[in-house]
């Protein structure tokens, strides 16, 4: 940020604090201050020479930094767990900066997690009205066909929530041992949603793995490893959020 004026919530959100939606509603609960000054105002501008506080605590002012990590099985898409199993974040020790996940990935999912204290660009990410293309390769029991899948694009029942696929198909199948390859392309991010919709057509997950989110892969690494997103990565990412479906 430099001198000139932001929106106090866009500075809470690039901190790394929470969404820019959350910040809000904090401002408007009284629990921010400028200047050991309450602000409730939502059109309140700030400058980097401000010092802002949240609940008491002042503001960081840490550069935003994005990760991508590839998780693997085994290792938890938070950064605690009440259990004291492998989070991800333990996987970049390395960095000064407090990250958070976006989104997470099932405890026996490997693949692609992003990391980042980048709240705004979170928010951005996680809203399902901009469709950011999530991309899963399964191993499931049993030999289906493409028209087999087909009640995944149109929507199937699961503990009471109807779970979509944006696209779904067969890539390929071994009939000695009775299992097959599938890819499932999703916008949404429900739980557990991958596997809960091959149960429901009878084609339970034996591995799962996210290879793709948006257009960012896991070409070159392997489980556990990670590397930082490049400043064109993440104008592109921001960009493929905003832009129209």
């Amino acid at each position: 940020m430099s001198n000139n004026l932001e929106r106090l919530q866009k500075v809470i959100a690039q901190s790394g604090l929470t969404s820019r939606r959350k910040a809000e509603g904090l401002i408007e609960e009284g629990r921010v201050e400028v200047n050991n000054q309450k602000v409730t105002e939502l059109g309140t501008k700030v400058t980097e020479n401000d010092e802002i506080k949240v609940d008491g605590v002042p503001l960081t002012k840490d550069p935003l930094v994005h990760y991508l990590v590839y998780k693997p099985r085994g290792v938890i898409s938070s950064v605690k767990d009440d259990k004291n199993r492998k989070v991800v974040t333990e996987l970049i020790p390395e960095i000064d900066e407090r990250v958070y996940p976006v989104g997470r990935l099932d405890y026996d999912t490997s693949g692609l997690v992003l990391l980042t204290n980048d709240g705004d660009l979170t928010q951005l990410l996680m809203h399902p009205s901009h469709e950011i293309d999530k991309v899963y390769v399964a191993k499931v029991k049993g030999i289906p066909t493409n028209k087999d899948l087909k009640p995944l694009i149109k929507g199937v029942f699961s503990e009471g929530e109807k779970l979509k696929a944006v696209s779904a198909k067969v890539l390929s199948n071994d009939s000695e041992k009775k299992n097959s390859i599938v890819e499932i392309t999703l916008h949404e991010g429900k739980n557990r949603q991958v596997r809960r919709m091959l149960e429901a057509i009878n084609y339970p997950v034996q591995k799962l793995k996210r290879e793709r989110y948006s257009f960012l892969d896991l070409k070159g690494m392997q489980p556990g490893e990670y590397r930082e997103l490049t400043p064109h990565e993440v104008k592109q990412l921001r960009a493929d959020a905003l832009k129209e479906k």
